[in-house]
């Protein structure tokens, strides 16, 4: 009846077709404009053939839809937002068309249905789930909402409140949840869907079932009172205060858009909905999520790359037990990959495997581990004092004190204990990989693996690659990094390698502005409303202003040029009256234990004292908008150089490195994509009018090349 690229529609018996999702050459299904396309053409198709009596839709694929085609939103959303909104209602009408069929259609859901996945399946009268599949509008976590019905059907489908909850959480649904709300009609084991789905259509077909009047139901407005809408939209407000990230209107403009609709008919309300989307679309944080999903997608594919040259990692050793080593082991172990963890002092061996039995065991109490996966987890862990097994380890990461005369003398040893091809990674995050190899007989195997505290939790690993290195062995620490849950960024051995780089001038402009007459808690508000998990002054408390110091020290003194010293420096103040922070709960704030035992901080007055004597000129008022000028200018400059010097590949590895590792503002999108969102000539100017700063304010010769030939670091 049909045969399309992406779509088909077969007879099958009894005046039954099914159309069947089916992308050719591709392991997925996904809507695309040439899906979308195929889909009205099948559609007409169906309507016009007066012997069709019902239509099964399935997948040939291990997911039904998993969604738009995220790649095509670029150009789309360069457009003005009533341009997106007229794209987005174009494509409803077609999705319409379906609804609006004279016979009752039934939906296969054998697996992923996310986005517009799902909203496809809500044009069907009915919707069969197997158990394995998971279902859910994720739009929101993009900074968009869904743009093919899925505000409208959903708020028709499951009721109103658990629409604004699926819509504004963005969270997937597996197959249970999904029937207890009500967006899908039965969930029968995966084998059995199929059967299922068609005895469903031939009872429909057959006037066994009233199917009219489900389908009429989605196209009415909601049968709700105005005093229950209101407290839907009261309770859902309550939840976003807490749930929804700064800068991210996402949720609320859903939340709004739904409230209204609600009493419209559904080509009213969908109109709604593509207005909506259409003004979203054009804001930062959607430009900023949308590049950062690409951005990951791109990463996974160079994963790929990386898993095909390097060596898998089935067995590896951790040498050190301290907070790092015994976290790495931990993290080792969780992820299916057996560690030895080797220390010299049976004490501190002793306090690496008690962390990991309590990590080990707030999952289990979570649920997010079985008991008796804990165990075996904990079990493959092997403490020990000697050189045992190291012989057949992959992989070997050396999580020792900072120093370099200890690592050389520890990876010495330690390279007679390995087997030839095992590869040796240090985990420093301020030494040089080259000089660390240098006490390797064999540097080509020695890379770098920068992981951060604490380990379980944060995502960034970087892979650090000496001049010396190979390219197996850097293939291999980022597969072995994947194998542990985290995204491995290949960077080139410098000072600082990337993250902590980029983030030095950050913090030196920090200093600057307080030595400038700045009241550091008003720096630390105005950087948290920007966007930021925590201000400056914050994160040298919680970092350690000493541990703060010292690597900032070492940094800057790798690019005098233009990370000049600062005279007045406050954190080194501090230091000085011992101020190092959280750890001895007083720094620029002073710590006071909650009722859950967590530090809490407070203003402390002798801090500000203390901050007075740098400041010879007295206080002085900062807007906000200055300071967050100030303080984000010397990074995004920092990060073109660092992308210059190819210290990374490409704007997208550096930019989910800053986002992982110091929680960039999401809705900024990491430096890079910031200085875009800016506009390049935008940053040269505001740069240009802080040049009496100093030279960490100075942009490259390519960023202004690129402000004036109009560039950006991400195409559009």
């Amino acid at each position: 009846m049909f045969q399309g690229e992406t779509i088909e529609v077969l007879p099958l018996q009894d005046g039954l077709v099914e159309l069947r999702f089916d992308r050719r050459g591709e392991r997925i299904n996904k809507l695309d404009a040439r899906t979308i396309d195929e889909f009205r053409q099948a559609t007409e198709r169906i309507a016009a053939a007066p012997e069709v009596r019902g239509v099964l839709v399935t997948s040939t694929k291990d997911a039904f839809i998993v969604g738009a085609d995220i790649a095509e939103f670029g150009a789309l959303f360069q457009q003005p937002a009533e341009n997106i909104a007229a794209a987005v209602r174009a494509n409803s009408k077609h999705f319409c068309l379906f609804e609006d069929l004279a016979v009752p259609t039934v939906v296969a859901l054998n697996g992923f249905a996310l986005g517009g996945g799902l909203e496809l399946a809500l044009l069907g009268t009915f919707r069969v789930m197997a158990g394995t599949a998971q279902v859910g509008v994720p739009e929101v976590r993009l900074g968009l909402l869904p743009g093919l019905g899925g505000t409208v059907r959903l708020s028709r489908v499951a009721g109103l409140a658990t629409a604004i909850d699926w819509v504004t959480g963005g969270k997937p649904a597996e197959a249970a949840a999904a029937l207890a709300a009500g967006v899908v009609d039965e969930v029968v084991p995966a084998e059995a869907l199929r059967e299922r789905a068609l005895q469903l259509l031939q009872r429909a077909a057959g006037g066994e079932i009233d199917w009219q009047d489900r389908q009429q139901r989605k196209r009415r407005a909601l049968p709700v009172k105005t005093e229950e809408i209101d407290r839907i939209a009261q309770a859902a407000r309550s939840r976003l205060v807490t749930r929804r990230p700064r800068h991210q209107p996402a949720a609320h403009t859903a939340l709004g858009m739904m409230i209204e609709a609600a009493a419209c008919e559904r080509d009213a309300a969908l109109d709604q909905e593509a207005t909506a989307l259409g003004q979203l679309a054009r804001t930062q944080a959607a430009a900023s999520l949308v590049q950062g999903f690409l951005n990951d997608q791109a990463l996974k594919r160079l994963f790929m790359q990386h898993l095909r040259k390097g060596r898998a990692v089935r067995h590896a050793a951790v040498l050190g037990a301290g907070i790092m080593g015994g976290g790495i082991a931990y993290t080792s172990a969780l992820h299916g990959v057996p560690v030895r963890l080797k220390d010299i002092a049976a004490s501190q061996l002793e306090v690496g495997m008690q962390e990991a039995a309590r990590q080990l065991d707030q999952r289990v109490r979570n649920g997010g581990i079985a008991q008796d996966r804990a165990y075996a987890v904990l079990a493959s862990i092997v403490p020990q004092l000697d050189d045992a097994g190291l012989d057949a380890v992959d992989c070997v990461i050396e999580a020792v004190v900072e120093d370099l005369a200890t690592k050389r003398k520890v990876l010495a040893a330690l390279e007679h204990a390995v087997g030839p091809d095992t590869v040796i990674a240090s985990n420093t995050s301020s030494l040089r990989i080259d000089d660390i190899a240098t006490a390797l007989a064999r540097p080509e195997r020695c890379v770098g693996m920068h992981f951060f505290n604490p380990v379980p939790a944060m995502k960034l690993v970087e892979v650090v690659r000496g001049t010396r290195t190979s390219d197996a062995a850097v293939s291999t620490a980022v597969g072995y990094a994947v194998a542990m849950g985290k995204t491995p960024i290949v960077v080139k051995d410098c000072p600082g390698f990337l993250v902590n780089r980029i983030l030095t001038p950050y913090v030196s402009a920090f200093v600057q502005l307080v030595a400038d007459g700045a009241d550091f808690e008003q720096v630390d508000r105005a950087m948290e409303v920007f966007g930021w998990p925590m201000g400056p002054a914050y994160l040298q408390d919680v970092v350690g202003m000493d541990v703060a110091a010292h690597v900032g020290d070492l940094i800057a003194a790798g690019y005098p040029d233009r990370m000049p010293r600062v005279a007045r420096h406050a954190i080194k103040l501090m230091v000085a009256h011992q101020r190092y922070g959280q750890k001895n709960g007083a720094g620029f704030y002073r710590y006071e234990a909650d009722a859950t035992g967590r530090p809490r901080r407070v203003s402390a007055p002798e801090a500000h004292a203390l901050v007075a004597t740098l400041q010879p000129g007295g206080p002085r008022a900062f807007s906000d908008g200055e300071i967050v000028e100030r303080m984000m200018l010397p990074m995004i400059v920092e990060a073109a150089h660092a992308l210059e010097e190819g210290v990374v590949a490409t704007a997208a590895e550096l930019d989910m490195a800053l986002l992982l590792a110091v929680g960039f503002p999401a809705h900024a999108g990491g430096a890079l994509q910031y200085a875009d969102w800016l506009g390049l000539a935008q940053v040269v100017a505001r740069c240009d009018r802080h040049a009496a700063l100093g030279p960490q304010y100075a942009p490259t010769a390519r960023m202004r090349g690129m402000a004036a030939r109009g560039l950006r670091y991400y195409p559009r």
